[in-house]
């Protein structure tokens, strides 16, 4: 039985149509004798769309199963005589289920664009094998970097050193422990050591922190612990799945009340990076407006965490050396290798509130209020926007529109996340 979706996702509308192949074929490309010969090209395809063929250097293969059970309804490249739908573009909707009878609307993401990896994976070859084209695993087995990782019993501050990620410009211990106490793609997590690790698994988690930590991210501060991310469902080959959220630039253009509301949730969102109970301080190394996301409840989160450095103001950050020293093969497979990142001693504790006020709020607000109110909020935005301001201004220039913003926002059922909560909390 054929199903088909409809998905939209970066601008792009595709019709889907998806069978039901055989998992194990899959993942070991090979067809079942009593596949069709109609659909033995389609395999091979299906293995290269997913990254599959260059695992272990990929993310993992914790959600293989239910994409080919057909528990996530995704894309029509498993089918060799229809159409393909492209491989270039960062996400995709899709339909996720436990049980088959009761679905929900996932986003099925790459680390990377297409162009991207295959420039890494161009990268790998000629620089660690000098050819064109390789086994990427095998030459990023061979290493010197990921043979100090397979000797390894915990993640260590020497084994990051001169990765270029937000999350591990500034590490401390106590985040790394917590990366490998939580690591989803690995059974029997709980540990700081690295003894329940595969050599592959290894290699996975290094390839991962060294491209883009997103995944890392929503695995280590999950949703249901209250932190602002999406959920995350799982990885197949170099595509993560996680819940669905509407990109918050969709709402540019909405009423004043539900701007002030999404301006207000942003605004918690950023003190809650700043100030929680963990004492991790994260910081945004950059925003656009694919950064942050609305569920279809109003609920507002960070739906793209790859920009987000943490600070550990427990624990302290080790003064690490000169990071160029360091760099490998691995600080290059999504950032320019020449690339200069600030101290984290540079990094204000205002810097996450001070980007915020400048690229996301004024598009949010822009003339959406009465004069009067709106010329208020324009001057608090200009001031907490204000990089060479002190901090305590910054500060109180965000806590004077949260002020000006509190008024405007209703309590309704318009508002699905907070009512009718609000009705009772109301002073």
């Amino acid at each position: 039985m054929r199903t088909w979706l409809y998905c939209l996702c970066s601008n792009f509308v595709v019709w889907l149509l998806y069978p039901s192949p055989n998992f194990s074929s899959i993942l070991e490309g090979k067809v079942s004798p009593t596949s069709s010969p109609r659909i033995k090209p389609s395999y091979s395809f299906g293995r290269a769309f997913l990254g599959l063929d260059k695992c272990n250097a990929c993310i993992g293969t914790s959600i293989c199963k239910k994409f080919f059970k057909e528990e996530i309804r995704f894309d029509s490249w498993l089918s060799s005589h229809l159409k393909l739908p492209p491989n270039y573009l960062p996400c995709y909707s899709g339909n996720y289920t436990d049980d088959t009878k009761s679905w929900r609307t996932v986003e099925i993401s790459r680390l990377m664009t297409k162009y991207q990896h295959d420039q890494s994976d161009n990268r790998i070859c000629t620089s660690l094998t000098f050819a064109k084209s390789c086994s990427i695993e095998r030459a990023l087995w061979k290493t010197e970097r990921f043979q100090k990782w397979l000797k390894a019993k915990r993640l260590t501050l020497d084994l990051v050193q001169g990765l270029p990620t937000p999350l591990l410009r500034c590490p401390s211990q106590r985040l790394l422990d917590r990366i490998v106490r939580r690591y989803a793609e690995v059974t029997d997590a709980g540990s700081i050591f690295m003894d329940h690790f595969s050599d592959r698994d290894k290699l996975r988690l290094l390839y991962t922190l060294s491209v883009n930590t997103h995944p890392i991210i929503l695995q280590i501060f999950p949703e249901a612990e209250g932190w602002p991310f999406p959920k995350y469902l799982g990885s197949c080959g170099r595509l993560i799945v996680s819940t669905s959220t509407r990109p918050l630039k969709e709402f540019y253009n909405v009423s004043p009340d539900m701007a002030a509301d999404l301006a207000l949730q942003l605004l918690a969102v950023i003190d809650s990076m700043m100030n929680n109970d963990l004492n991790y301080y994260f910081y945004f190394t950059h925003v656009d407006a694919e950064t942050f996301g609305v569920f279809t409840n109003g609920y507002l989160f960070i739906r793209d965490a790859s920009r987000l450095g943490i600070i550990d103001m427990q624990e302290g950050t080790t003064l690490m050396e000169d990071q160029q020293e360091h760099n490998d093969i691995f600080s290059c497979l999504a950032e320019d290798c020449q690339s200069v990142f600030p101290s984290c001693d540079s990094i204000k504790h205002t810097q996450s509130l001070i980007i915020v006020c400048e690229e996301v709020l004024p598009k949010l607000l822009k003339d959406k209020f009465l004069p009067s109110i709106q010329k208020e909020i324009d001057r608090a935005l200009a001031t907490c926007a204000d990089s060479f301001l002190a901090q305590q201004e910054v500060t109180s220039a965000a806590q004077k529109l949260a002020e000006i913003l509190k008024p405007l926002r209703p309590c309704h059922s318009h508002f699905a996340y907070r009512y009718p909560d609000c009705k009772y909390n109301a002073k």
